[in-house]
């Protein structure tokens, strides 16, 4: 893999990333609207704590659910987005 390779989401089975982010706020976000549907979900975070970052690849947090739930999931995600403009998911279409 190159450096400058976008980074992709681990595979765990049974679980998809349905939501790529660079900022704790967005991905929280996702994960307690997700949670008030009663959608279970689990963040991955990748961040560098080492270095500090907050944006960019090397600080890319990842929203997971269950197989069973993605596409409600999904569904739920962009009717979030659609109806709060600030929050910006455009980073986890086609994961």
């Amino acid at each position: 893999m190159s450096l400058f390779d976008h980074p992709k989401p681990n595979d765990i089975d049974n679980w998809v990333c349905v939501l790529e982010g660079s900022t704790d706020y967005e991905v929280d976000m996702a994960k307690n609207y997700l949670s008030n549907l009663k959608i279970p979900s689990n963040i991955l975070s990748k961040r560098d704590s080492a270095y500090s970052l907050v944006v960019g690849e090397m600080a890319l947090i990842y929203l997971y659910v269950p197989v069973e739930f993605e596409k409600k999931a999904r569904k739920a995600l962009a009717e979030l987005e659609a109806s709060n403009p600030e929050f910006n998911s455009d980073e986890g279409e086609g994961v």
